[in-house]
């Protein structure tokens, strides 16, 4: 097939002076097998690939990576193994851990963007690198091995080398009237991503346990506030010497048992004891429980005690070779921004493997 003069690279198009267009030639043909043995512009088994877009795939083809996951953590991971040319298929269930919340912040060129329009942003910006496929259709199962992972979707079956879980986690409630309706809107987990808007007001925190205490979560929400109560819900002892601390740093702690969040769409206006009595308060941070999503739980993976999955730190691979994980699901600092780094992390390790994996291919007899 010919091609016209803007098909061929730019050495071609404007050549280096003193260069000929045979090194030329030469050096292109020797960047074109180079990208074939790491997985640059077609994955080795389907070299075929650059007659494909992302919405004409071959239905037999394996991926080089198989994404479950399209919030920041999988988008940011989608991207960085885009710009690998890695053939990478990105599924999105279309439900968004963080619905409840109206904008994003702490998110460098970001900041203040609602949830809905980050995630159109960061498809329109894969759009351009068309070994990148996106289907919003629900992961069901993953089983397989590194090389050969079968992944069951909501559309059928597909076939990857290797997996990345950017799944988020799945948010409990508090069994409190009103937690739920108030969650999202005057109900935080962060204040990194939401304190700024509402700082200077009464806060409070809902404790479960002593870990928040113990490591400093109230004493840090002053910097916000200097309006801060921690609410033990009649739940948590909290000693002596802690209960001192806090007082020191101008926090309180309000033992009483809680009937009701009072609030108004959402936003809440006053806490309601069980012996009647009222509190104002227009914001509150808790910690509920988190669990794992579906997928994740069925695949056995090693979790740490609070039930995040566990990776390694240098490679975000998971207890499993071959699965990649990032974002909330591993860890309690969670926000949009660590989502997103942890995405690249493990997309750009992620290919590291495959690459290694590849020589080693070739290296062998």
């Amino acid at each position: 097939m010919s091609r016209s003069h803007d098909d061929l690279p730019r050495a071609l198009r404007h050549p280096i002076p003193g260069v000929t267009r045979r090194d030329c030639l030469k050096t292109t043909a020797a960047l074109a097998a180079t990208a074939l043995a790491s997985g640059c512009g077609a994955s080795p088994s389907a070299t075929h690939s650059a007659a494909r877009t992302a919405n004409h795939r071959s239905m037999d083809m394996t991926y080089d990576a198989i994404i479950v996951g399209g919030g920041p953590g999988g988008l940011a991971a989608a991207l960085t193994l885009g710009r690998a040319c890695r053939e990478v298929l990105l599924c999105d269930a279309g439900t968004p851990r963080n619905a409840a919340a109206t904008h994003i912040h702490n998110f460098v060129t970001r900041d203040g963007t609602p949830p809905a329009e980050f995630r159109q942003i960061g498809r329109a910006q894969l759009a351009p690198y068309t070994t990148v496929e996106v289907r919003d259709t629900r992961v069901e199962a993953i089983d397989g091995e590194p090389g050969a992972f079968e992944v069951k979707t909501a559309a059928g079956l597909v076939r990857a080398r290797r997996v990345v879980l950017a799944t988020g986690m799945i948010d409990g409630t508090i069994d409190i009237p009103g937690f739920a309706e108030a969650w999202g809107g005057s109900i935080f987990q962060c204040p990194y991503c939401h304190g700024w808007e509402v700082r200077g007001r009464r806060w409070g925190y809902l404790t479960l346990g002593l870990e928040g205490i113990q490591h400093g979560f109230p004493a840090m929400l002053r910097g916000w506030s200097e309006d801060v109560v921690v609410f033990t819900h009649a739940a948590v002892d909290v000693p002596a010497e802690q209960a001192e601390a806090l007082s020191r740093a101008g926090v309180r702690i309000e033992p009483r048992p809680i009937a009701k969040l009072v609030h108004e769409k959402g936003r809440m206006t006053h806490v309601e004891f069980t012996d009647g009595s009222r509190m104002a308060l227009e914001v509150l941070y808790a910690h509920p429980p988190q669990r794992q999503v579906g997928v994740v739980d069925r695949l056995g993976l090693e979790l740490d005690p609070m039930g995040f999955v566990k990776v390694d730190p240098m490679t975000r691979q998971t207890s499993r070779a071959g699965i990649y994980a990032a974002g909330d699901l591993t860890s309690r600092a969670q926000g949009a921004i660590f989502a997103a780094a942890t995405g690249s992390h493990a997309a750009a390790m992620l290919n590291h493997d495959l690459s290694m994996a590849a020589l080693r291919d070739t290296a062998a007899p």
